[in-house]
């Protein structure tokens, strides 16, 4: 599996709601608000890097709400 940690950025006072909403969707695994420079931080997987592309990481930015992502996809040595 291909593992990808999610940064969020959402609009001022919707954390909450984007973070319940992005939990709810195929290939996350979690998701949690935070303090810091981002909203909150999904984690996401999936069988292989393009449907992690195509079917998590485009459902995520699709949430209403959501200004900005940045995704680190996890790298084994």
């Amino acid at each position: 599996m291909i593992k990808a940690y999610i940064l969020v950025q959402t609009e001022v006072g919707a954390a909450g709601q984007v973070t319940e909403t992005v939990r709810s969707l195929p290939g996350v695994r979690s998701a949690e608000i935070v303090a810091g420079p981002y909203d909150a931080i999904v984690v996401a997987e999936a069988p292989t890097v393009q449907s992690l592309g195509r079917e998590v990481i485009a459902a995520v930015q699709e949430v209403p709400r959501i200004t900005r992502t940045t995704t680190c996809t996890v790298v084994e040595f």
